[in-house]
C-alpha cells in the first residue's frame, strides 16, 4: 500500500496552522475543564448543549484536504492529525520535536489529563510518546516509510506529571530493519527506556 501525498505550500501551511492550532488548544482546555469541573447539573447540561451546537457547526463543512500532505519547501510530511504530536489534534500532548542528525528531542509538560496512577503519567501515554520519538529518529523526521515492528519499554519508575524531556536516536540499520533507542526523563533522571525495530514495508523496498 503506497500513499499519494498532496502538496501544501508554505503560505497555506502557515495559514491553516494559525487557524487550527488555537482551536485545538481551546479544546484541550475544554477537555481539562470537563474532567475537573465541579459544576452543578444545570451548568453541565447547558455546557453540553453548547458543545453539541459547536460540534454541529464544525461538522457542516468537512475538509477537502488530502489525508496525507507534504510541505512544499521541506518535503516533510505534515502530521496535523497525529495523536502524539498533531498540533491540530486536541488529544495529542503538547510535544514538539527537534532534530539534529539522527537524534531528536523534546521538552514538554504533561498535566492531569494524561494521569494514570495519582500524580503519574499513564504508562500507555509514555509508550505513545516514545513510539513517536523512536519513529521520528528511525525515519529521518518521518520522511521514510518505516513502521513500528516491535517496541520494548522498561519502566524504571513512575513518570511524574509536569515538565519532562524525551530523547531518541537511530542506533543502526540492517537491511530493511532500523533500530532506535530512547527515553523519557524528569529532573531526577530517566523514568522510561525504550528500544524499537522499524520495518520498511514491502511496497517501499523497490525504490531503495
Amino acid at each position: 500500500m503506497d500513499f499519494e501525498f498532496g502538496v501544501i505550500s508554505a503560505e497555506e501551511h502557515d495559514r491553516i496552522k494559525e487557524l487550527h492550532e488555537p482551536l485545538a488548544e481551546a479544546i484541550r482546555r475544554l477537555i481539562s475543564a470537563s474532567i475537573h469541573s465541579g459544576a452543578d447539573e444545570e451548568t453541565i447540561l447547558a455546557a453540553r448543549q453548547t458543545i453539541d451546537e459547536i460540534s454541529e457547526m464544525l461538522e457542516r463543512t468537512p475538509t477537502d484536504r488530502p489525508r496525507v500532505l507534504r510541505h512544499e519547501e521541506t518535503g516533510l510530511p505534515v502530521v496535523w492529525r497525529n495523536p502524539a504530536v498533531g498540533r491540530h489534534n486536541p488529544l495529542a500532548p503538547p510535544m514538539i520535536t527537534h532534530h539534529e542528525d539522527d537524534r531528536c528531542w523534546t521538552e514538554f509538560i504533561l498535566g492531569p489529563v494524561y494521569e494514570g496512577p495519582p500524580g503519574l503519567v499513564h504508562g500507555g501515554i509514555c509508550a505513545l510518546l516514545l513510539d513517536q520519538l523512536l519513529g521520528e529518529a528511525a525515519t529521518s523526521q518521518l520522511s521514510k516509510p518505516k513502521f513500528t515492528g516491535t517496541i520494548t519499554l522498561k519502566y524504571l519508575r513512575g513518570t511524574p506529571l509536569g515538565p519532562l524531556r524525551g530523547e531518541a536516536w537511530l542506533e543502526r540499520i540492517e537491511g530493511f530493519k532500523t533500530y532506535a533507542r530512547g527515553f523519557l526523563r524528569d529532573a531526577q533522571g530517566i523514568t522510561v527506556e525504550a528500544e524499537g525495530v522499524f520495518i520498511m514495508p514491502a511496497w517501499a523496498r523497490d525504490s531503495e
